[in-house]
């Protein structure tokens, strides 16, 4: 694994910073304070090519790895994790599953208007009664002719209560379990389709959470993606690479914490000394920067793994774990540095740390996925 970005990964890296700088920046309170989503930045983004980093190039997209995905993600989550979030989940959850499984004709119809932020993606996977059991959906699709007929709800689905295509799992043969699943193509304006409900969440605010029904939904049998009852298989190397990408947002949020902490420990002074002089804060200024190195060589080495083998899951859960669960803890450790003012809402500081949390239950809660790291380890006697 090449460790040092080449020239390429350095340029795309500067650009999405400065356009986060530039744009994402002056309206992330904005995004938290209202809890509202930016369509007109998701569309500029999209014009500048950050929303099809890994699509191929006939559809629009530049072609590039998951880890300069992984790249864009980090430097916009540094100041709006919450776009991240959506971002990640249009251009990874929905765009690359469907660049990977869909047929020709479902990428040239959905994708161009993805990549160009004129359409947005979700993937529609949990249930109210199947989140870390992702196989245990209620959501059913019954074959009626040419059309299949969705029935059920879907919660906590990011982008759901503005996605304009939708990637929804159900069960096209109940009684064959994991192996009964397919997924589908769902546009936002299919009959028997509908938001029920837009979520208030703690964190992540302006990235838009909805619970979708589907009530007698019919979609045509040719927006099937994958094979019929084979949709575990799109499903599984979907979360792994999802946890891999999804890394570099908790990395950023790390970034942009010790960057903010390391700042106000040299101007900041108590007891006629700058704070940065108090080992207690150089304690917690050290322990940032080691988990920030950690868990940016971590998720690296889980975008290489999924990049060479989608079914190997353990490198893209232990990052996700180790750097969701890091960023977290230091963020509130910046709370601390910060002082009354790290608590207080003038300073990004107590929304990195709401916005932090999420990423210990996105995607395969922190529990779940030491299940999956463990029982690759252990071997196939052990998995469940």
């Amino acid at each position: 694994m090449d460790l040092d970005l080449s020239p390429e990964e350095e340029d795309l890296r500067e650009a999405a910073r400065r356009f986060a700088r530039k744009e994402i920046a002056p309206v992330a309170a904005r995004m938290d304070r209202d809890d509202w989503f930016p369509r007109e930045l998701f569309r500029r983004l999209g014009e500048h090519g950050f929303l099809g980093l890994t699509i191929p190039t006939e559809y629009g997209g530049l072609g590039l790895s998951y880890r300069c995905q992984a790249l864009v993600l980090e430097e916009i989550a540094r100041v709006s994790p919450a776009l991240a979030l959506s971002v990640g989940a249009h251009s990874n959850l929905f765009a690359d599953n469907l660049a990977r499984n869909g047929t020709d004709a479902q990428r040239k119809e959905v994708l161009p208007a993805i990549v160009a932020g004129e359409a947005v993606g979700a993937l529609a996977l949990t249930e109210p009664n199947a989140g870390s059991d992702a196989v245990a959906l209620s959501t059913r699709a019954e074959r009626a002719g040419d059309e299949y007929v969705l029935r059920g709800s879907k919660q906590f689905i990011t982008n759901g209560p503005v996605a304009d295509w939708l990637l929804v799992y159900a069960k096209t043969a109940p009684e064959r379990g994991a192996h009964g699943i397919s997924a589908f193509l769902v546009r936002r304006d299919t009959p028997g389709f509908s938001v029920a409900k837009s979520l208030d969440k703690m964190g992540m605010r302006g990235s838009p959470t909805g619970e979708l029904s589907f009530q007698g939904c019919r979609v045509p049998a040719e927006r099937r993606v994958g094979p019929e009852n084979g949709g575990v298989s799109v499903m599984m190397g979907g979360l792994n690479v999802e946890r891999a990408v999804l890394g570099a947002i908790p990395v950023g949020i790390l970034g942009e914490c010790l960057d903010l902490s390391i700042a106000y420990a040299r101007q900041r002074e108590q007891f006629g000394r700058k704070i940065g002089h108090f080992e207690l804060v150089q304690e917690k200024i050290a322990d940032m920067y080691a988990d920030l190195e950690a868990s940016r060589l971590l998720v690296y080495a889980a975008l290489a793994s999924v990049a060479r083998d989608l079914r190997s899951g353990r490198a893209s859960s232990a990052a996700l774990t180790f750097a969701s669960e890091a960023s977290t803890r230091h963020a509130l450790a910046a709370i601390q540095i910060h002082g009354g003012y790290g608590y207080m809402r003038d300073l990004p500081i107590e929304r990195l740390a709401r916005d932090a949390k999420l990423l210990e239950i996105g995607a395969g809660t922190s529990e779940i996925r030491r299940l999956v790291v463990a029982r690759e380890l252990l071997g196939p006697e052990f998995r469940a």
